[in-house]
């Protein structure tokens, strides 16, 4: 899975320019240790050992200089440009997009998603080869409810069609670019913009595939999540230790 046609090339866009307030931390969450290292360079590393050619990191302005020294402290020799974003995540991809110009397909994805594999990037290689745009998405665990403005149980999706999205996001260039570059023209007023997804289905008329990601891939939001994450951590070096 994964493997590239000829004469295409594949960009993972890693967005990192999130506050991370719900840390309750003055350090941006992306740059958080967890097992020792800063939490955007796991996806970096993802990225860079997989069948993508090329990596944009997308974080705040403040940040640029503290992102190009973790790419050389690790060398994440993929990594093509270090781009300042914007004030929403719209704003970022699309700084992101268009740092990104040259390529065929585009994964888009949250820096504080550390636990990406490479089996998660194939399907969303491919799932953006077959289908033009996928998003790796799991299953709710949980009934899900849908609340009315008052705050009581309105009604009840059936469960079994109801997906967590997650990232990667995977789409056509030119599909993507054209959702984005509608939205920049057009804005985002009365539009609460929360996915990739969310502007090609608003903006175009083309369907959005899901692909199986992980429940694993968790994004790290709050101190709980880099508590889990430590937890994964661990786990996956012990199974490591055992295989040796």
């Amino acid at each position: 899975m994964g493997m590239k046609s000829n004469g295409e090339k594949t960009a993972a866009i890693v967005l990192a320019a999130g506050r991370g307030s719900r840390m309750g931390s003055d350090i941006h969450k992306q740059f958080m240790l967890l097992g020792g290292r800063p939490l955007v360079y796991y996806s970096l590393k993802a990225f860079a050992e997989s069948a993508v050619d090329e990596i944009v990191l997308v974080t705040g302005e403040e940040d640029i200089v503290r992102c190009e020294e973790i790419v050389r402290k690790y060398n994440i020799a993929k990594v093509k440009a270090v781009v300042p974003g914007g004030r929403e995540r719209y704003d970022s991809v699309y700084e992101g997009l268009k740092a990104a110009d040259t390529s065929s397909y585009v994964l888009i994805h949250d820096g504080a998603r550390p636990f990406l594999t490479d089996a998660i990037i194939g399907r969303c290689m491919d799932g953006a080869r077959e289908y033009g745009a996928c998003v790796a998405a799991m299953p709710v665990k949980d009934t899900i409810k849908i609340a009315d403005e008052a705050g009581f149980a309105d009604y009840t999706p059936n469960r079994n069609l109801v997906w967590m999205m997650q990232t990667p996001q995977a789409f056509s260039y030119p599909l993507v670019r054209g959702a984005y570059d509608c939205l920049a023209s057009r804005g985002a007023a009365g539009l609460s913009v929360t996915d990739d997804a969310m502007v090609v289905e608003t903006f175009t008329d083309h369907k959005v595939k899901f692909v199986e990601g992980s429940y694993r891939n968790i994004k790290v939001t709050t101190p709980e999540d880099m508590l889990i994450g430590e937890a994964f951590l661990n786990c996956s070096r012990s199974v490591k230790v055992l295989l040796k």
